[in-house]
């Protein structure tokens, strides 16, 4: 493969559910939420390099404050490439969007390295599970059907199908028929990226690729009944796109992260 710009792979950093506070010492069942992003970034460094775009998939900030993401921008500041944040459910989507706009991290469709990127807020004010607003399908459908011919990556916040961890059925993506019902029109349509589950997935639906990353900071126990954590490491996904629509991906975690997780919670 050469360097030539056209046929090096796009290399891509997913950041997700990084759960920022504005009080330094903030944790989240015992986990000091900067602390774990700061151990994730420097997993990304040792183990990849440098990406070409980062996505962060929402709940960026725990307590929604500028403060909060205010750090976040700044912990990027080490990667020496443009990035787009969205909202998720502990996020406010409009003081998110205006600091993210001051680093042009407010972007919503972006195509580069013969990809498109479509980032869909499914964010509900006070709520847990996700809706796609009927603007936002709107969005999504001109989108895709401005750019036929180019691969295309969707990520949002909120899973939208079903997964085997029962507490977390009740706040998914609400309206995921309609979702999918703009994604089925669309053939170049390869993945759809997603946060919010805390855990690893990867399945496929009608072709298309369908991927969630571990948090940044705590992890949610895969196939729980009720409200559960694991002692798993935060973690990160990277991909490499090729412009053909083929691609690889990974998960990498930060093993050598050390944290007290409070395993009793019943939830956060």
């Amino acid at each position: 493969m050469t360097e030539n710009d056209n046929q090096r792979a796009l290399r891509v950093l997913q950041l997700t559910d990084p759960h920022l506070m504005s009080d330094p010492g903030g944790e989240l069942l015992g986990v000091n939420t900067r602390d774990s992003l700061d151990a994730v970034i420097e997993q990304v460094l040792h183990d990849h390099g440098q990406p070409d775009l980062i996505l962060a998939t929402g709940d960026i900030a725990q307590d929604a404050t500028e403060e909060a993401y205010r750090l976040f921008g700044d912990k990027l500041k080490v990667f020496r490439c443009p990035s787009a944040w969205m909202a998720g459910n502990h996020d406010d989507s409009p003081l998110l969007a205006r600091i993210a706009s001051e680093s042009q991290a407010d972007r919503r469709h972006i195509i580069q390295g013969g990809w498109q990127f479509i980032l869909l807020d499914t964010s509900v004010p006070g709520k847990v599970f996700g809706e796609l607003a009927e603007s936002e399908l709107a969005f999504l459908e001109e989108a895709l059907s401005q750019n036929p011919g180019t691969p295309a990556l969707v990520a949002l916040h909120h899973h939208p199908i079903d997964i085997d961890t029962e507490w977390m059925s009740p706040i998914g993506l609400r309206n995921r028929d309609a979702f999918w019902q703009v994604i089925d029109r669309f053939s170049q349509v390869k993945i759809v990226l997603w946060g919010h589950i805390h855990q690893e997935l990867e399945q496929t639906r009608k072709g298309v690729h369908l991927l969630a990353t571990p948090s940044t900071c705590i992890q949610f126990t895969a196939g729980s009944v009720e409200f559960s954590v694991e002692d798993k490491a935060p973690g990160y996904r990277w991909f490499e796109l090729l412009p053909s629509g083929e691609f690889s991906t990974e998960v990498s975690r930060a093993t050598d992260f050390v944290f007290d997780l409070d395993s009793n919670s019943t939830g956060y």
